[in-house]
């Protein structure tokens, strides 16, 4: 009995590692820390109140005149990074308003730093918030034209700059794009001016509570210009494209359907690493919570561990500033 036992004893008992939760805090891989979490907000003109967005319970577009005080309460909690979209009443068919000095993207920039300086601003770079189409940039025979689009995307660029953004988000999935906006950055005097880059951005059914939020439906879809979701050897090679096109950091859209590609790319490159917890992820988990299905904080906080996990080094996430309350409570 005695040698039977010896026999089938582990010699390794991977549970003494996780026998106590000082044991499991001192050994645990990966840790989550609000700075880096990027918060994104709605932000829309010639309105007085704020409209909570039925796809994404709790998030509202956020009236421009009432930017300034959300982005004081913002930084009271810890915050620190917003991604801004806005959300126009002055749509064309290119989306000029946003190369506007005086135009919504200009403003909210301004608006933002005016309010807070230290609050780093990372603006959405793209047309579709802006144009009548809800395409991501200038329509030619029912197409969208990449040459076209990257010319005025440099222009939205250096006026965002101009407005004192931080860093910007390309995500038009234009090719070229990045390699055109860094060069309109120099040459307009902005070489200090980041660009964190959706470099594999999918063409995903999860985008759907956002184009609600923004109000860009649009006729046919953005599978021209947006990756293949079956296709992940032709997203690592987007991201290498953008790499050596001098983007700053990649990021992955959306973040959980793409775990692999997040990993995969981590081991490509030693550029910071950024996912996108979009729209349809956080209603995922948003309704299943209302609904009582499951615990909302120990999810999303798996969640972002998980992102972090694959490879991520940066989060972006409707979750930031519900996840910065969450911190302030377990203190108090």
């Amino acid at each position: 009995m005695g040698n039977s036992i010896l026999n089938i004893t582990p010699l390794r008992r991977m549970r003494r590692l996780r026998s106590s939760e000082a044991m499991r805090d001192l050994l645990r891989e990966n840790h989550l820390l609000l700075d880096n979490l990027i918060h994104p907000i709605f932000v829309e003109e010639h309105i007085d109140q704020p409209v909570p967005i039925s796809t994404l319970p709790g998030i509202s577009r956020i009236p421009e005149n009432a930017l300034a005080d959300e982005i004081r309460q913002l930084y009271a909690l810890g915050i620190r990074y917003v991604m801004p979209f806005g959300i126009s009443h002055t749509k064309d068919a290119q989306g000029s308003d946003t190369w506007n000095d005086n135009g919504l993207l200009a403003r909210m920039v301004k608006t933002i730093k005016s309010a807070v300086p230290e609050m780093m601003v990372i603006p959405d770079i793209c047309f579709c918030e802006y144009t009548d189409h809800g395409h991501c940039g200038v329509m030619k025979n029912d197409k969208v034209c990449n040459d076209m689009t990257v010319e005025n995307l440099v222009k939205q660029s250096v006026t965002a700059a101009k407005a004192g953004a931080d860093m910007l988000a390309p995500s038009a999935m234009m090719d070229g794009q990045v390699k055109a906006i860094r060069l309109g950055l120099d040459a307009a005097g902005f070489e200090d001016v980041a660009i964190l880059a959706h470099s594999a951005k999918f063409a995903s059914s999860f985008y759907g509570p956002f184009r609600t939020a923004v109000d860009c439906e649009l006729s046919g879809d953005r599978k021209g210009y947006q990756l293949d979701y079956a296709n992940g050897r032709q997203a690592l090679l987007e991201a290498s494209l953008d790499e050596a096109e001098g983007a700053d950091i990649l990021m992955v859209k959306p973040g959980t359907p793409y775990l692999d590609v997040i990993c995969r790319l981590r081991q490509e490159t030693h550029l910071p690493l950024a996912a996108y917890q979009v729209g349809g992820e956080y209603a995922g988990i948003k309704f299943a919570a209302l609904a009582g299905a499951l615990d909302e904080k120990a999810v999303v906080t798996e969640t972002f561990i998980g992102l972090k996990r694959a490879g991520a080094d940066l989060i972006v996430s409707y979750y930031t500033k519900q996840y910065a309350t969450w911190l302030i409570e377990e203190k108090n």
